[in-house]
């Protein structure tokens, strides 16, 4: 089929996630509006709903795309007792579109953006965008379509067929192009063809989604924000972003869960946001009445009157990366030159969470455990004062992935240094000890990403740490794919039975009301199915009545 008269040319995204509960494909709705902006033609191939029917060949026997944009949301599940990864799934969309079109592939999206170098080997495509890719995306596009090189596009990363490297003069970070204020409004939709459509995600997922800022300045130890989102914070206006969420909730959007890294980085900006929707709210703008707002928060900066804002704004819920009850204590060591953590104790999140308890905000904090230092005594004090905090749900993860560019990974490559077992270090797949070489002892940027994902022999090998000072049998320890299981039952058997129904609790097996992975969990997608909305720790304390209640109608997930 033809381009419009005025078209510069057409571009395809793709979105191979294929995750139940669906997450909307906010990317392609941002990518296609600058592209749209621009000129280009768009069509979104979204295929999550269509695992068994992708449709790739139909469309591009009538379609001749310039460029096809393929988003890889996560690379893999990051939960660290299944461990699943996603990559071969990705791989096989990846050479079904190969097959079909000539035109060349950029990938982008935060699982390509924990290791793009690598990534891009893998796939075997030509183009990638670490971070935020509107910007570079269209640039890529506008050199395509008036046959310049592919070269003068700053920002992107270019496979050449014999290593993966920047274009000349490229920024480091695709997303500091954005710069400090983003005034582009985004385009959401619902219900029309080659276009994302945000109320069938909601009304299969249970969530819309909406973006107030992107980046994050701060380096915490486990964590890819910053290669996802860029390590600068680019504020989107208040007005635009208000304007995107009554948009939401006219096509029946009513929860919408923010996409920051965290709300509150920068307060005064989120102030402003929840401002505007309560003065339009005054002013008479219906649609925002039905608004029930859910969002990312750091337990600092956090004050009376942000709390008091979001409850008039009609925020439902706070999820608070609270991490550890005495991260203060262990788990610390240098981060990046010019790079800063966050720092916050116990008292600031008793603070927190009791300011949003009084207001009837409902709140979810997940601890991460088993970072290095982490012992029995840390673990008790953690679950301990969790317990203690008027929170509507608090979840347990043991063990976190090490991503190669986060501090956690590119200490373990330090210690290991290509030569030394690290303890701790694990992945259920490993078939031989795994050995980490830093950056400077690789010889592409791309070796030294790939060791994370794969093992010597280009199999799959994610790789994962749990403290070795927990109370594990030392064969457990020493296995490259030993299980954490020791811990995992000490802490079920600690948690009092009567606070089980309130708590996500770490699990070996999959499947049934415990279960608290997010990728294709079947409580999840039987309570969405059964018209539950929102995000789901509002309805983690009823899952036995509601996994009752599905029974009784016949719905299997």
């Amino acid at each position: 089929m033809a381009t419009s008269r005025n078209s510069r040319g057409l571009v395809a995204l793709v979105n191979p996630n294929f995750v139940l509960p669906g997450v909307t494909p906010y990317a392609l709705d941002i990518l296609c509006s600058h592209l749209e902006y621009a000129g280009f033609d768009v069509d979104v191939l979204d295929l999550t709903f269509r695992r068994d029917d992708w449709g790739l060949a139909e469309y591009f026997a009538k379609h001749d795309p310039l460029l096809v944009g393929v988003t890889l949301r996560n690379a893999g599940s990051v939960q660290p007792q299944e461990q699943r990864v996603f990559l071969p799934d990705h791989l096989a969309v990846l050479d079904a579109i190969r097959a079909e079109t000539g035109a060349p592939i950029v990938l982008g999206g935060a699982g390509f953006s924990s290791m793009p170098y690598a990534a891009m080997e893998y796939f075997r495509v030509p183009y990638g965008v670490k971070g935020p890719g509107e910007i570079i995306l269209c640039d890529l596009a506008d050199a395509l379509a008036k046959g310049r090189s592919a070269d003068t596009v700053p920002g992107l990363l270019i496979n050449d067929g014999v290593r993966v490297r920047p274009s000349g003069g490229a920024h480091p970070v695709a997303g500091e192009t954005l710069g400090k204020q983003m005034v582009m409004p985004y385009r959401r939709r619902s219900g029309l063809a080659n276009r994302v459509d945000n109320r069938e995600y909601y009304d299969r997922g249970g969530l819309g989604n909406l973006l107030t800022k992107n980046g994050c300045p701060f380096a915490c130890n486990h964590c890819v924000e910053p290669d996802a989102k860029g390590p600068r914070v680019s504020r989107r206006t208040p007005e635009v972003v208000v304007d995107e969420l009554e948009v939401l909730v006219a096509q029946g959007i009513h929860d919408v869960h923010t996409t920051d890294s965290e709300f509150n980085i920068q307060p005064s900006h989120g102030k402003a946001i929840l401002r505007e929707i309560i003065a339009r709210r005054e002013r008479g703008r219906g649609e925002l009445a039905k608004l029930r707002l859910w969002i990312y928060a750091h337990p600092v900066p956090f004050d009376e009157e942000l709390a008091d804002l979001l409850a008039e704004a009609g925020c439902k819920g706070v999820s608070l990366s609270a991490e550890h009850m005495c991260r203060e204590e262990f788990a610390s060591w240098s981060l990046p030159s010019g790079r800063a953590g966050l720092a916050y104790t116990i008292d600031d999140v008793r603070r927190v969470t009791r300011m949003l308890a009084d207001r009837g905000i409902l709140i979810t904090t997940e601890l991460l455990l088993g970072l290095p230092g982490e012992n029995l005594d840390t673990v008790r004090r953690a679950v301990d004062e969790s317990l203690a905090l008027p929170t509507t749900v608090v979840g347990y993860t043991l063990g976190l992935q090490v991503f190669p560019h986060a501090p956690l990974g590119i200490r373990m490559a330090a210690q290991s240094d290509g030569r030394h077992v690290v303890p701790g270090l694990q992945s259920n797949s490993a078939r031989g000890p795994i050995l980490l070489k830093p950056r400077a002892a690789c010889a592409s940027m791309a070796e030294y990403e790939r060791q994370f994902w794969f093992d010597e022999d280009g199999r799959v090998r994610p790789v994962f740490y749990f403290s070795p000072d927990l109370p594990e049998d030392p064969e457990t320890i020493a296995r490259p794919d030993g299980r954490w299981v020791n811990t995992i039952r000490w802490i079920r058997d600690y948690v009092p039975e009567s606070e089980h129904y309130r708590v996500a609790l770490p699990a070996m097996e999959v499947g049934g009301q415990d279960d608290n992975r997010y990728a294709d969990n079947p409580y999840l997608r039987l309570a969405v199915a059964l018209g539950y909305r929102g995000a789901y720790y509002s309805w983690w304390r009823d899952r036995a009545r509601i996994l009752n209640e599905a029974n009784l109608v016949g719905l299997v997930a």
